[in-house]
């Protein structure tokens, strides 16, 4: 092998030795639970022990790591394949199906999710070292990047922090940077970037995202949306499908039908109040936009659902 040759091949080495080493940490903290809030702030863990059925969900802004095993999420017509050799980022709340393709009982699925934090995206890049090319105009607000040696090696850090709570208030937040800086740095950082920058087109959009995600049960008119992003109705359009793959009304029914679920599942609302609660006026147009969104009717969907345990995923989730 030339010296090139090998050179090229120790950093693969390394991580691929670093994603072991990751899901090993993982696996340790985890034991047998499927999810866990820890003490260093933002950061959840995830252990799946078998694949999943498709489920419709709200992703946060956050960077998902899979230490072992395989996902797949569909943004649109979009579709993210990411294992340990890819993390998945994304910049806003996305209505998305997602499923883990890839986990057993001997190799489970076992990832770590950061949610990020956007005062500190703008920290990093008010620092002119930072450089990033310019986001594309039609560029999702979700992308996958390689898992570098440098990237791992933070992620690491970060779980190792669980093993040291005396450290997490001083360390937790410069692990934190860390892990965004070299997002930034990569070519999947773009989008970020660019909703991060106040008086970008895709930060105005975002405003536009936000206001709907706390505002949905409420009536939704395109006109008073796009002046709060101060933006132009076609142009909040063209920015919103490009940043969600879907319009403004298509988003709100999304997120609407999703809350609906959970209030039925966990809290045992009938259909006609669930309705009710997240903004529809009438039962009937809300059963058939339900029926056609999950596959069956409200109260079918929510019985198999219970039968089968109830899936955590059944509103937003940081993943």
């Amino acid at each position: 092998m030339s010296k090139r040759g090998a050179e090229a091949t120790v950093p693969k080495d390394k991580a691929r030795e670093l994603r072991r080493e990751l899901a090993r940490k993982i696996a340790l903290f985890m034991g047998t639970e499927e999810h866990r809030t820890t003490d260093v702030p933002a950061l959840t863990l995830h252990r799946r022990t078998a694949t999943t059925a498709p489920c419709s969900m709200t992703y946060e802004p956050t960077v998902t790591v899979i230490a072992q095993g395989r996902k797949r999420v569909e943004l649109g017509s979009a579709v993210f394949i990411y294992d340990p050799t890819r993390f998945l980022l994304t910049s806003v709340d996305l209505p998305v199906v997602s499923r883990v393709i890839e986990a057993t009982e001997a190799v489970p699925c076992l990832a770590l999710s950061l949610k990020l934090e956007m005062p500190m995206v703008r920290e990093l890049l008010s620092q002119q070292e930072i450089h990033v090319a310019e986001a594309p105009p039609d560029s999702p607000a979700m992308a996958t990047g390689e898992t570098t040696v440098e990237f791992l090696s933070a992620c690491c850090r970060l779980v190792d922090l669980l093993n040291a709570p005396q450290d997490i208030p001083f360390l937790s937040g410069l692990i934190q940077r860390e892990i965004i800086y070299r997002i930034l740095r990569g070519p999947e950082g773009v989008r970020l970037r660019a909703i991060a920058t106040l008086g970008d087109q895709s930060h105005r959009t975002a405003k536009a995202i936000a206001w709907i995600r706390v505002n949905y049960a409420k009536p939704l008119r395109v006109e008073d949306l796009a002046e709060i992003a101060g933006m132009g109705v076609s142009t909040l359009h063209h920015y919103f499908r490009a940043l969600t793959a879907m319009s403004p009304l298509q988003y709100q029914k999304q997120i609407r039908l999703q809350a609906a679920r959970g209030r039925m599942l966990m809290d045992g609302l009938d259909a006609a109040t669930a309705a009710f609660e997240v903004g529809y006026e009438s039962a009937s147009q809300f059963n058939r936009e339900y029926s056609r969104f999950f596959g069956q009717s409200p109260m079918r969907d929510v019985r198999a659902l219970r039968l089968a345990g109830g899936p955590v995923e059944t509103g937003v989730v940081l993943r």
